[in-house]
This record gives C-alpha cells, sequence and structure tokens, in this order.
C-alpha cells in the first residue's frame, strides 16, 4: 500500500517540535511521502530543507491569503527562483480566504492570479485555498484558464457541491483533509462519495484538523490513514484500493515528484 499526505506543514508548532517522532509514525503507518507546504516567504527555506533532507518529503512554496497583506510586493521572480529548486513540486498555497479576512480582498486576488501564472509558467500545480469563497475563485480559476491552462489542486475541500462541479469542469484535482469525517460534514460525506476517484487526493493539513479518532490533539501525517480509510468505507471500497488510487493521483498531478 502506498498513501501520500498531500497536504502537511512540518515547520508549525504542534509538529515541529517533535518532528522525528512525527515522521516516525508516518512511515510506520503507511505514509510513503508528504508534501511539506509553506503560507509565508519567511518559511520557505525551512520548507524546502525539511524536504531536502528528506526522500520521501516534498515542499511547495507560496503565500496563504491570510498572510497577503504582509506579501502585496512579492515578485513574480521570487517564487520563480524559489520554485526552481528540485525538491520544490508545487506553487502555494495560495487563493482566498473571506472567512477571516486577515487580508485586503483585492490584494487576496492579486497575489491569487500571480501564483497562478506562476504555476502556469513552471507547470507546477498551484495548491488552492478557498474559504467562503466561491464565487470569487470560480471566476479567477475560469478567467485563467482563458489565458492558458494550468494544473490545480483544491486543498481542504469544504465547499459546496456546485462548487465541486465547477472545479472538476476546470480540469481541478480536489484533496479531502479530517473534516470529512466530522459527524457535522454531511454534505462533504456525499461529494467525498460522488467524486470521481481519479480526481481524489487525501491530507491531513498537519498541525490542523485532526480526524476522527484524533480530535482534540494536533494533528500529524500519520493520520491520513485515518482519513482515507474513512472515505474508503464511504465510497464501500478498500483502504489499499483508495490509498493507492490516490498515490497515483498524487504522482500524475505533482509529476516533478514522480521525476
Amino acid at each position: 500500500m502506498r498513501l501520500i499526505d498531500s497536504h502537511c506543514h512540518l515547520e508549525y508548532e504542534g509538529v515541529v517540535e517533535d518532528r522525528s517522532g512525527v515522521l516516525d509514525r508516518a512511515r510506520a503507518a503507511g505514509v510513503t511521502g508528504m508534501l511539506n507546504i509553506s503560507t509565508r516567504r519567511s518559511e520557505w527555506d525551512a520548507v524546502i530543507g525539511t524536504a531536502a533532507d528528506n526522500s520521501d518529503i516534498w515542499a511547495s512554496v507560496g503565500i496563504h491569503p491570510h498572510e497577503a497583506d504582509g506579501h502585496a510586493d512579492l515578485g513574480r521572480d521570487a517564487l520563480l527562483e524559489a520554485a526552481s529548486h528540485p525538491k520544490v513540486i508545487s506553487i502555494g498555497e495560495s487563493g482566498l480566504d473571506y472567512y477571516y479576512d486577515k487580508s485586503d480582498r483585492s490584494v487576496q486576488r492579486d497575489l491569487f492570479r500571480m501564483h497562478i501564472g506562476v504555476a502556469r509558467e513552471t507547470g507546477l500545480p498551484i495548491i488552492i485555498h478557498t474559504r467562503d469563497a466561491e464565487e470569487d475563485t470560480a471566476a479567477i480559476l475560469s478567467d485563467e484558464r482563458e489565458k492558458g491552462a494550468f494544473p490545480a489542486l483544491i486543498h481542504c475541500f469544504t465547499a459546496s457541491r456546485g462548487f465541486a462541479r465547477t472545479v472538476l469542469d476546470l480540469g481541478l484535482s480536489i484533496s479531502l483533509s479530517g473534516i470529512v469525517t466530522f459527524k457535522n460534514a454531511k454534505e462533504l460525506q456525499e461529494i467525498a462519495r460522488e467524486l470521481p476517484i481519479e480526481k481524489m487526493l487525501v491530507e491531513t493539513d498537519s498541525p490542523f484538523l485532526a480526524p476522527i479518532p484524533h480530535r482534540g490533539r494536533p494533528c500529524e501525517p500519520a493520520f491520513v490513514r485515518d482519513t482515507a480509510a474513512f472515505v474508503a468505507d464511504l465510497r464501500g471500497t478498500e483502504l489499499e484500493h483508495l490509498a493507492n488510487e490516490t498515490s497515483d493521483n498524487f504522482f500524475r498531478l505533482f509529476g516533478k515528484a514522480a521525476a
């Protein structure tokens, strides 16, 4: 069985204090790869360094929408340079967050478009965060598609069935986190049942959003097994099948990792 955690934050409090233990537990649980995500420029070196030190870890470079105001002057050249590292396989996370509104919405939108442009130029997938911003996210993705194709993934999907159809029609993939295991996530569970298997990935978003039965604890990559098992049960399939399929999807989307 192969199992990939397609989105974790290994430099964050809750993980970094015992990172060697966290990685050991992930590998013991059958996790064969982890994508370490950055959210601000000051994290890039650490995220890349962890990936460089571990053959089963890759890195993503980008600016989270919460951090947009602090990076309004970030130029594409900085992102392009960081993306050239051999272990950097994706751009992001980037996108729109209108739930917390920690950054000006126009700045969020401008940075999101810049990240998409770099994804298009490099061929690296952009990892998209979107919360309470379905309409603007869909509009930007559709508009940018007209300028040229780019690979993309909606991470930690919690949006509507309609938004799922929109992004799937645009050719994007969708990643499910531990939220799908929550008792009140009935609509998300229905979406998880219906998703085309070839467009599905799984993740932890460690150290956040620990799945049942780990609620109340810092999340860690080992727990992606619990999420994958839950989704497999929802879909009436075996964990091994879902793990292998989502791992294949990961390497198809993140071709630089496969190379």
